[in-house]
Formats: structure tokens, C-alpha cells, sequence
């Protein structure tokens, strides 16, 4: 009985286990450890030491290639050729999917619209832009506070309280003014959470969803604005809907920057998401202190230089900040029920984080 048992366990010991000198595992088997993902093994702590040292190794990599490009450059320094071109890393943004309304330069048939579009009157004939400003009817708190670090961001704008008015009858009273711009902020749970920016006469009308909101009265070390026309900066709208926004924005603002105030409002576009800020740059004096060895410590040496001046440029943060995302630009001033919208955001637009309309 025990001779059979012995041959049926195989080339076994007596305990059951097996023999030392065979190597049990493949290198098919080694390949698959080493590529093991830490997120397919259920033990936390042996999950942890994977991750740790996947994270060192690759580190350690990382290291290496940098150390074979510098000494690559150096060579090529040495031998007087070229130094390798740097590589450009893959970002979202140079990796984003091809879209047919980005503008090109050489379109002729966008500058042809930019003449005659609803913008034109204000940023080629030189009208002067005026803005009215109000709420929704429930505002908040710190609606108000909002409401007065626009006033002072953008120029020629006034504040006309909401009240119990139907939003049409303040555009139509706005229009016969000679406004050019209605902006409305609207307010949730004490909180504002929303543009809506009306061109007049004829349009268009924006709505943005407002968030990460930062009065100026929160920033740090803030400047306080003078009533110099800023300086305008828009960037990255490069798509037709995007240029479209960006001259609406812009005809919020004179044409006409007053370079002496230093002031600028900056509207970055970065994945669809606008970035609000406002700035000063302020010039500083700084003494630059020469080096004694450089001119020698003789005391015959007459052309000693003292401290010479050097001018730094910084910028002052004024305030305040928010983001805008553009959620429809309609046709025409603000209509709910009638009107046709060129462009609204909608859920299922979001298929690809490499996709972007503006």
C-alpha cells in the first residue's frame, strides 16, 4: 500500500511537498509577477510594498533618462553641434481631438462676419460701451459685494436694482437708454452661481455657470483699482464658438486702454473653463549691490561702481477671481420660450475629456 501511494504522489517526499531541486516556476510565470498590478492583489499591505517599489523604480528611471539627456546636450555643446530637440510633453490640451470651427488666420469668411456681426458697433465703429448691471429677484448677501467688484472691473457701468421687474422689460428699458450690455447675476443658497450677459440691441445672449468665486475683500495683499480703462486679455478662444464668445466679452470694455492706470483683466479659456483675474503691475526700484572683486579692492582703482538700480516688474492681484463655463449662447436678446439658440451644452456632449468647443 505504501509503494503505491509513493507512486501516485509523483516524484513527492514523504510530507507531500516538493522536491527541492526542481524549479517550479516558469519564466512565463516571472514575467506576469513582475507584471503585476498592485490594484489586482487583495492584501493591503502587500499591495502597498508593490505600489512603493513600482513607484521608486520608476523613479530611479526617470533619473536615468534625465542624466543620458544632459550628458547628451553637453556633448553635442562640445562638439559644436546642435543639441537634441526637447521633447514636448502630451498634455490634454495638444492632445485634443481635431475640431473643423477652430479659426485660421488666412479666413476670410470670419473677418468678413467679424464687420457686420452684432459687435461691430462697439469694437469698429468706437461706440462706447455701457453696462447695466442687476440681480436676479432673490439675491443674496453676497450678491451685492460681487455687484460692486464688477463696478470697479469694468468701466461706464451702473447698478439698477432687480425689484419685481420682468427680465424683457429691463432689457427693453436698457435698449432705449443706449445700453450696449445687460449682465445679470444670479444667486442660489446665498451664493452667486450664475452670468447672463445680454448684448444690445440685437444680441447675443450667454449663460455661464459661475463658481470658485473669491471676492476682493478675501484676497491677500490685494490692490485696490483705479478708474483707468484696463487692459484687456483674452486667451485660447479659438474656435468659432469660442471667438464668438471672446467678442462678446469684449465688447464689455472700451477700446481705448488707459496704459498709465497698469491695470488688466485677463479672461484665460483652459478646457472650457474661463479664468477671471485682475491685476495691476507695479514697477520696483531695487539696488544692485556690485561685486568688489570684480573691479578689484585697490585703492587706486577710480572706477569704482557703486549700487546701481534695477528695475523689477511685478503684478498686484486686485480682484476678484471667479471661473465661468459657457452653458448657451442664444440668438437675440434673453427669450426662454421663442428663442433659437446657436450653441447649448448638453451631458452627453461630454464623451471625451479631449474634446473642447471653445
Amino acid at each position: 500500500m505504501g509503494d503505491k501511494r509513493k507512486k501516485a504522489g509523483g516524484d513527492r517526499d514523504d510530507d507531500g511537498a516538493p522536491p527541492q531541486g526542481d524549479n517550479i516556476h516558469t519564466d512565463g510565470e516571472k514575467k506576469l509577477t513582475k507584471q503585476l498590478l498592485p490594484s489586482t492583489i487583495k492584501n493591503k499591505e502587500k499591495r502597498s510594498a508593490v505600489h512603493a517599489k513600482l513607484k521608486h523604480q520608476k523613479k530611479l528611471d526617470k533619473r536615468k533618462k534625465a542624466k543620458a539627456r544632459e550628458a547628451a546636450e553637453k556633448l553635442a555643446l562640445e562638439l559644436g553641434q546642435d543639441p537634441p530637440p526637447k521633447k514636448i510633453p502630451r498634455t490634454i490640451e495638444n492632445t485634443r481631438e481635431a475640431d473643423e470651427t477652430v479659426c485660421r488666420p488666412d479666413d476670410e469668411e470670419l473677418f468678413a462676419g467679424n464687420d457686420v456681426d452684432e459687435f461691430s458697433s462697439v469694437l469698429k465703429d468706437g461706440q462706447t460701451p455701457r453696462i447695466l448691471i442687476t440681480t436676479s429677484r432673490f439675491h443674496s448677501t453676497r450678491g451685492p459685494a460681487f455687484i460692486s467688484d464688477l463696478l470697479s472691473v469694468i468701466p461706464n457701468a451702473h447698478y439698477y436694482k432687480r425689484g419685481t421687474y420682468d427680465l424683457k422689460k429691463i432689457v427693453e428699458y436698457a435698449r432705449n437708454k443706449d445700453f450696449t450690455s445687460v449682465i445679470v447675476v444670479h444667486t442660489n443658497r446665498r451664493e452667486p452661481d450664475a452670468l447672463l450677459i445680454i448684448g444690445l440691441p440685437d444680441g447675443p445672449t450667454a449663460h455661464f455657470k459661475l463658481s470658485k468665486l473669491t471676492l476682493r475683500k478675501d484676497i491677500k495683499n490685494h490692490g485696490n483699482p483705479t478708474s483707468h480703462k484696463p487692459e484687456l486679455v483674452l486667451n485660447n478662444f479659438t474656435t468659432r464658438l469660442g471667438h464668438r464668445v471672446g467678442r462678446l466679452i469684449h465688447s464689455l470694455f472700451p477700446q481705448d486702454p488707459n496704459f498709465r492706470g497698469r491695470r488688466v483683466v485677463t479672461f484665460h479659456n483652459q478646457r472650457d473653463f474661463i479664468f477671471f483675474r485682475h491685476h495691476r503691475y507695479i514697477f520696483e526700484s531695487k539696488e544692485s549691490k556690485q561685486n568688489d572683486a570684480k573691479f578689484g579692492k585697490g585703492k587706486d582703482t577710480k572706477d569704482e561702481k557703486g549700487p546701481q538700480e534695477k528695475v523689477i516688474a511685478r503684478l498686484q492681484e486686485c480682484g476678484p477671481r471667479f471661473t465661468l463655463k459657457l452653458i448657451s449662447l442664444q440668438h437675440g436678446t434673453f427669450d426662454t420660450k421663442g428663442g433659437e439658440y446657436e450653441w447649448v451644452h448638453k451631458p452627453e456632449m461630454d464623451t471625451s475629456r479631449r474634446r473642447f468647443f471653445l
